[in-house]
């Protein structure tokens, strides 16, 4: 069976309190073996970091503040982060989630970049990754990234919202970072497959968003509990990719893997 790695699933949320370990077991028996799992805020590293220490050979936590937590709070948030860090960095696989998000609010447009920006800080002084969020706000993510970029700075634009061209400029001029690609790439709308078809595979990680984003087909099911992603989702992300490239699931699987344990190199040495 495939090794398959989800770089980016929220499996600590609520929509899983019912079935969290039996959901942990499904992505095992479908050959996913590695789970990262990106910080949202303070509220909720607590269970994060529980699901973690109940699944140590599975599940592997990151710390950051998530774009859409950048409230008047922010600075006591970051401050957190930093004290966490300060004591136990060596417990922590990446720094994120972190990034601009200009689809649901503006008030803290400016809160989001400085925030960013320590969080590019952490990750080089901690010698970590860093997965970068950027709805509807590509271009000021990678102009940033780009602002501030050394060969110490590593990461992956999560759910990546570029075009080809944006693609291609990643690969050039931030070649440390990787895209990633979730079930957005099974969608009929949008451009992902695109990206996809113009992308070397050495630039890709997978990943679910867990529980959003689902792929098909159980996006369109009308049961609402079978539209809820999960991580054993991935190998049906793994097949889109390989389908639209003309290769096999296996080389996917592969590729995809390597790149994630070059990327996350505290869980190849795990």
């Amino acid at each position: 069976m495939p090794f398959f790695c989800d770089t980016h699933a929220h499996l600590y949320l609520p929509e899983f309190d019912n079935d969290r370990a039996a959901m942990v077991q499904r992505a095992v028996a479908a050959g996913v073996e590695r789970i990262l799992l990106p910080s949202i805020d303070r509220d909720h590293q607590a269970s994060l970091e529980a699901l973690c220490a109940q699944f140590p050979d599975y599940c592997f936590p990151m710390i950051g503040l998530h774009p859409c937590s950048v409230k008047a709070n922010w600075e006591a948030e970051t401050q957190f982060i930093a004290q966490v860090l300060a004591q136990h960095a060596d417990q922590y696989y990446a720094i994120g989630e972190t990034g601009l998000d200009f689809y649901w609010d503006l008030t803290y447009r400016d809160e989001q970049a400085q925030s960013l920006v320590q969080h590019i800080e952490w990750a080089k002084t901690y010698d970590l990754p860093i997965v970068l969020h950027c709805r509807n706000s590509h271009a000021e993510v990678f102009d940033l990234i780009c602002q501030h970029y050394d060969e110490r700075l590593s990461g992956v634009f999560h759910c990546f919202s570029g075009n080809e061209d944006d693609a291609a400029a990643l690969a050039n001029r931030l070649p440390n970072f990787y895209i990633g690609i979730g079930g957005t790439v099974t969608h009929k709308k949008g451009n992902q497959a695109a990206v996809v078809a113009a992308t070397d595979l050495a630039h890709i990680v997978l990943e679910t968003d867990s529980p959003y984003l689902t792929p098909e087909p159980f996006r369109s099911m009308r049961d609402p509990n079978a539209k809820r992603n999960e991580s054993a989702h991935i190998p049906l992300i793994a097949q889109k990719i390989a389908d639209i490239k003309g290769i096999s699931l296996n080389e996917v699987a592969a590729a995809t893997t390597r790149n994630a344990m070059r990327l996350f190199k505290r869980i190849r040495n795990y």
